[in-house]
């Protein structure tokens, strides 16, 4: 049996990529229920914040809070995706690199600290989309499941920007609210376009 190196590389940034998008996704949403000034006094609200404390509490130091928003917890989640892909980037010999990334090397003229800073923003994007896709699954079921779950505020509260322009235009049909179908639909297609 002989070792195959691109199959262990390969598995080892599948993992690192999934602590790194579920630690960007709790410090996303972090910020978010400070921007829609939801209480931590709730059960998501205390795993969120016992789980991104640990680097918050230290980037808010140095980046101070604005606007009553804590930017520390968005420049946690774009230094876990730059961290990501700088060691996706330095793993390439085996693994190939992204045509976006390709191109953004190429106009840079093989600029790398550049196309790393672009392509941990899309990333962090990326994850804003999977975040609120992610949270109107958790919402459209619970709305199912268990309608009074201690979550379902919360999650009421933090898909309201997404949900409440659409229903304007699409009012519940026969009593089914389909906002929920329609948000998904385009934040899919905005991940199609990134």
């Amino acid at each position: 049996m002989s070792f195959d190196y691109t199959s262990v590389v390969s598995a080892f940034l599948f993992l690192l990529k999934a602590v790194c998008s579920f630690f960007s996704m709790l410090f996303i949403l972090r910020l978010l229920l400070q921007w829609r000034r939801i209480s931590f006094i709730n059960p998501l609200g205390g795993f969120v914040l016992k789980l991104t404390n640990w680097a918050v509490l230290p980037l808010r130091r140095v980046i101070p809070g604005v606007g009553g928003i804590e930017w520390a917890s968005l420049a946690a989640a774009f230094i876990l995706q730059f961290v990501f892909f700088l060691i996706s980037l330095s793993l390439r010999v085996v693994m190939p690199l992204s045509p976006l990334m390709q191109n953004i090397i190429a106009a840079e003229g093989g600029g790398m600290t550049f196309a790393l800073f672009v392509i941990s923003l899309v990333g962090l994007f990326q994850q804003v989309i999977y975040l609120h896709i992610l949270l109107l699954i958790l919402q459209a079921v619970l709305s199912w499941v268990n309608p009074y779950s201690p979550f379902a505020p919360v999650l009421r509260q933090l898909t309201a920007p997404l949900l409440t322009p659409i229903q304007r235009v699409l009012p519940p049909i026969s009593g089914i609210d389909i906002s929920p179908l329609v948000a998904i639909l385009l934040l899919q297609a905005l991940l199609m376009l990134l």
